[in-house]
């Protein structure tokens, strides 16, 4: 469905998508989108939640993560105990070892100290190739995002079309928390 048509239908249901709790929503996006739908989890509260929740409706549900090569040891021990507690196949995409060795060489392993550009070029190797990845073929993805997280992200909607992957759903079924 183009991107136009998917953003008119969810307009006309805006207001019944907004009202709905965070596991009605999931409830609503499973059984609508199942199995071109994902969580992506980056191991924060917010994510943790979303996979219990998840977990309770779907126990086959499709999570994935990305490995950034510079996550902290605790990230990897809590999705150990997370995939171990809920017999969980994370999947886990990776920024492509000829782009990231490129970059060190060029700029150095703390480009992103350095200035706004090299921040958005590292970002792009180790978070938003692989993230592009990891939506691929999906028709709607969920993640934890919150009103409250920033003031970029006050006007989060529950549902709304993410133009910056092809048009795909964002489902936000934590953003009123």
């Amino acid at each position: 469905m183009p991107v136009r048509e998917i953003s008119e239908a969810i307009g006309a249901r805006s207001d019944e998508l907004e009202s709905k709790t965070a596991p009605e929503l999931l409830a609503w996006a499973l059984a609508t989108f199942h199995p071109r739908i994902a969580l992506a989890a980056s191991f924060g509260a917010e994510d943790v939640v979303l996979i219990d929740m998840l977990m309770r409706q779907d126990r086959g549900a499709r999570v994935f993560t990305l490995d950034t090569g510079r996550l902290p040891a605790e990230t990897y021990d809590l999705a150990d105990a997370i995939r171990e507690r809920y017999g969980l196949s994370i999947e886990v995409y990776f920024p492509q070892a000829e782009a990231v060795e490129t970059m060190v060489r060029q700029h150095g392993v703390n480009l992103f100290y350095k200035s706004i550009q090299n921040r958005k070029h590292c970002c792009g190797v180790r978070k938003v190739e692989p993230l592009g990845r990891g939506l691929h073929g999906l028709d709607a993805w969920i993640t934890g995002l919150r009103r409250e997280q920033a003031v970029t992200r006050t006007e989060v909607r529950k549902v709304d079309v993410d133009t910056d992957h092809a048009g795909i759903l964002k489902i936000n079924p934590l953003a009123d928390w």
